[in-house]
């Protein structure tokens, strides 16, 4: 790539805790739970039990619903508003699911937005919820640890089946390579900043990061991303192109990516082309 190309188009530099990142739903926080259920009730109004309408804040009957397209069979806001309301708390509780009594939840709704007196005190609810927090993280922490074990042994048995293949080379690390693309360039040192497309798999084959697709290379410093990229990166030439079978101790080890994509004592695989070793003010 010519200076000229490269002031055109500047590739995405990657920093450490970037890199490999994707976003991952995972179950909603407590706390934020709580919020969006009781943020969403505060929009409802409670209704008139003989007429079946809303009723203002001054207890007089509030305007009927105003006109809008129809929308998912739904002629009136009211009934849109309030199936969208719904939505809300159905995708808030949708993490806990298998937790909740849904009969109990809409009696809570119906009594909450009737404004009777509650069942419970807020000193119950404290109570309640940090029960529940305490034991839902109980369950997650066993969760993590199942799939730490069982990661771990999935990656041992690939690795030992993988390194009698044909063409494939393992370090002393316990990193595994093959070579796609042999190149004929300098090989960068665990200083240097180098300028890569890459595309990053589990060992089932879920994509979770891709240079490729998103159609620009990256540039990094080799000291800033993990043991198994900054091994395999020195030991490939610019203009070649590498497949990678990096251990978790070489990756994201026991923790994984909080929040992201890849889970605790992960192998992952990645392809990875070097493109060029970025020279200061390159």
């Amino acid at each position: 790539m010519s200076p000229a190309a490269r002031r055109r188009r500047r590739p995405r530099r990657m920093s450490h805790w970037s890199f490999p990142m994707t976003v991952s739903k995972r179950s909603i926080p407590l706390a934020v739970l709580a919020f969006a259920v009781a943020g969403t009730l505060a929009a409802c109004q409670p209704l008139d039990k003989e007429t079946g309408k809303p009723i203002a804040r001054d207890g007089t009957e509030a305007e009927e619903s105003a006109q809008v397209p129809e929308r998912g069979g739904m002629r009136t806001e009211r009934e849109q508003v309030s199936y969208a309301i719904g939505m809300q708390i159905g995708e808030s509780l949708k993490g806990v699911r298998d937790e909740v009594d849904l009969a109990t939840v809409f009696k809570a709704v119906r009594s909450t937005v009737d404004g009777k007196e509650p069942l419970l005190s807020q000193q119950d609810v404290m109570e309640v919820m940090q029960g529940f927090g305490m034991r839902m993280q109980a369950r997650q922490m066993e969760e993590f640890a199942r799939m730490a074990e069982e990661n771990a042994q999935a990656g041992e048995r690939f690795l030992a089946e993988n390194a009698g293949k044909e063409g494939v080379q393992t370090t002393a690390s316990g990193l595994q390579y093959l070579v796609l693309e042999p190149g004929d360039g300098p090989k960068p040192s665990a200083t240097d900043t180098v300028r890569v497309h890459y595309r990053g798999t589990l060992l089932d084959g879920e994509v979770f990061d891709d240079s490729y697709a998103r159609g620009e290379p990256v540039e990094f410093a080799l000291n800033q991303v993990v043991p198994g990229w900054q091994e395999g990166l020195q030991l490939m030439p610019v203009g070649s192109k590498y497949r990678l079978w990096i251990p978790a101790q070489l990756g994201y080890g026991e923790g994984g990516t909080p929040g992201g994509p890849i889970g605790p004592n992960a192998t992952l695989v990645f392809e990875v082309e070097l493109l060029d070793i970025v020279r200061p003010g390159g």
